[in-house]
Formats: structure tokens, sequence, C-alpha cells
């Protein structure tokens, strides 16, 4: 808004009564207290009467997004010196116990015994100075074990010179273990990979089949990929979220590589979608997709090989072919949770419906469709074609994908 601190009363009335949720844009929050100084001089607010002053604060609150608490102090600092400014932070920071010449002795430490464990680097400082005596270990005698990691962690021990090599690899931190709760909404997939067997002579690796499931509504979306590397999945998982109709919000799997790194991390960090793995000892975190596993995939392709080659056209199957009909004309099972006296949850299947039948009684569908989806587009392609014939163009399609194998292994 150009000259917004210069406006009238008048026009100050005026725009907060007409205006919606309208922000002052700023980078920082010295600019923001900057506009707020310039607003209080132009306003010249000292001198207002009480109804313009209130005019002022609440005007001041909706430009900038600040609580009236931080206004009516960001107006006492003006009153009192004559300008808004932003206070410098100031950590609270403990004195150093250990030097920089203890953080180049546990560097030395470390490159004579390639970097032991802490508990066994310990021993080896605490031997210094106690049995050999050499008092430049007097500080890190005392030294915890946790505090060694966290010196070899720290920036001036990496800055020493020479190879620091972890004796353990260090947890990826991707994803957090645990289970997602997507409260009725749509959104939340569960991912998880089937391999198409090895070849029988040769022992080649046949297809990867990926598969994943919304766990509201059972909403399935099935791709095919050569090999699992991460340069292979990303299109493949990028088209994959591309035929969800809702929008995702996320992505849970098992702890595979496959999925644990950061180039499906990048990815899913674009769609603001929150991405979750599964806990030890909890085999049951990503039931719902290894079920649909069995169910899904193993009935309709089968366990015998497939040639990675023949990933393209089981992919253009499934998505012209047997996705459409999983969603849109496959009934799957509707659990309703039943707690008992004892605690002991039980799962009942009363109501069976397609996906899209499951997607439909959702409140507010509207709301959770991709902005280029409606209601009506889905609803017209559910009605294309009926149960009976959408199965059986699948399956004619999935036994010509067939033939192709068996003509391509006879050639």
């Amino acid at each position: 808004m150009q000259n917004s601190e210069r406006l009238s009363l008048e026009q100050i009335r005026a725009f907060l009564e007409a205006s919606d949720e309208v922000h002052f844009a700023a980078t920082n929050k010295q600019e923001v207290y900057d506009w707020v100084g310039r607003t209080l001089v132009g306003q010249e607010y000292a001198s207002l009467v009480r109804e313009g002053k209130g005019l002022v604060r609440r005007y001041l609150a909706k430009m900038t997004g600040l609580s009236r608490a931080q206004v009516t102090r960001l107006i006492a600092q003006y009153r009192e010196c004559g300008e808004v400014r932003a206070k410098a932070y100031r950590r609270r920071r403990f004195a150093s116990r250990y030097t920089s010449a203890d953080v180049a002795l546990l560097a030395e430490v470390d490159e004579a015994h390639q970097t032991l464990s802490g508990p066994a680097t310990q021993k080896i400082l605490q031997r210094a100075l106690y049995d050999f005596g050499d008092q430049r270990f007097e500080r890190l005698a005392e030294i915890s074990v946790a505090q060694v990691y966290r010196i070899r962690h720290s920036r001036p021990y990496r800055r020493q010179h020479f190879v620091y090599q972890p004796t353990r690899p260090t947890a990826v931190n991707i994803g957090q273990r645990r289970r997602p709760d997507p409260r009725g909404k749509p959104g939340y997939l569960r991912v998880d990979t089937v391999h198409q067997g090895d070849e029988v002579e040769g022992g080649g690796k046949g297809v990867y089949h990926i598969n994943a499931v919304d766990e509201v509504t059972q909403w399935e979306i099935v791709a095919a990929t050569p090999y699992i590397s991460e340069a292979w999945l990303e299109p493949i998982l990028a088209a994959m979220l591309e035929q969800f109709p809702f929008q995702i919000h996320g992505f849970h799997s098992d702890n595979g590589s496959e999925f644990i790194n950061h180039t499906v991390a990048k990815l899913l960090k674009k769609l603001l979608a929150e991405q979750t793995k599964s806990r030890p000892r909890h085999s049951n975190d990503n039931g719902l997709v290894e079920a649909k596993n069995g169910a899904v995939i193993r009935k309709h392709m089968g366990y015998s090989f497939i040639a990675p080659d023949h990933a393209q056209a089981v992919e253009q199957f499934y998505e012209q072919h047997f996705n459409p009909y999983l969603n849109f004309h496959r009934p799957c099972g509707v659990p309703e949770i039943e707690t008992t006296l004892k605690g002991k949850v039980k799962r009942r299947y009363r109501w069976y419906a397609t996906p899209w039948e499951i997607l439909r009684q959702l409140p507010d569908l509207a709301r959770h469709l991709k902005p280029d989806v409606t209601s009506e587009s889905l609803e017209q392609r559910a009605g294309a074609l009926n149960d009976m014939e959408s199965a059986r163009q699948m399956q004619q399609a999935k036994k010509a994908l067939f033939l192709n194998f068996q003509h391509r292994r006879s050639a």
C-alpha cells in the first residue's frame, strides 16, 4: 500500500470498516518497526484525542499482524524516545569450560586413535592425566561422554587438520518415527514397494511396483519402475502424487532407503507434506498398504518374474486402466473401529464402498480437492463405465500386457 502511514483518520476508519485481511508486507522485523514509527510520526499520535489514538492502534495491529500488547509496547517506546526500533537479540551464554586448546587436543587424540567411541575416548583422556601425568589433559580428564560428542560436532573441532571419521553411522534425519493421524482428512498416504521376483537364470531383478494408499478414503495409485534408485523414483512418485484428486498432507513409508532420502524429502517439501516412517516393533504402522500389496498387486500381477524393461508398459496399464478401476469400480471394506472394555481394538467391516464413494461422503469435499479437480469431474469419470465394463476393459488390457511379456520372452 503506497503511503499507508500518511492516511487521514477518516481514511483509516474507512479502511478498518471495509477491508478484509490485509497485512503490511515486510521482509524483517526492523522494516515493520520503521513503518510503525513513520505512521506514529505522520499521525502525530501524541496530540490525538482518545478516539483517534484508538483508530491508529487498530490500524497498526491490522496492517502489521502484531498483537494489541505488542502495539502498546511499540507506542510506549515511541513516546519515550521518539522512535521505534527492534532490540538487539542477546543470547544468554554460559562460560566455556573447555578452551580452544582443549578442543585441539581432543582432535589430536581422535586423529591418533581413529576416533574411538565416547566412553573409550573418555578413558584415554583420564589415563593421559592420571596414569601418565600429562597436565595438558587436566580439564579433559573430567569430561563426560556426552560432552565428547558435543565437541566433536562443534565447528572449532571440525576446523582441526585431520579427517574425522565417526565410528558408527548416524541416523538419517529424514522423516519422523510415528504413525500419522489424519483425523478423518484425506491426503495421508501409506506407501510401499512390491518386487516382482528374480530371474531364474541370471538372477536379474524384476520390475518394482510402487503402491500408495490414502488412509481415510483408501484411494489407491499404483506405479511401476525398472529400478528402485532415487533417480528412477523421483519422476514416478511425482506422477503418482499428481494422480490423487485431493491435496497431499502426509507420506508414510517403512525405513527403506528408496523413500527415506533427500530426493523424496525435497519432493514432499514442495507439496508441504509431512514425511513419517514406521516405528520399530510396530508392525501395523504400514499395515494398510501391505494388505493392499497382497489383495491388489499380487492378486493381479502374480509372483512370476517380469523383466525391468517392461516397466513402462506396466506403468501405462496402471495409469490408463488399473488405477481408474481400483478407485471408481472396486469396493473396499471400510472399517468400523470398536474398543472393548478391556481396551482391545476391533475392526468390523459392515460397509463396502469404492474409494470414490468414501471420498464423496466426506463433509466439505471441495475443500480437500485440488484446485483443478471438481466433484462433478470425478462423478463423470465414475459414471463413464459401469463396474463390469471397467473390469472387463482392465482384464483385456492386462491380458494383452501379459501376452506381450510372453512374446518378448520367447523372442
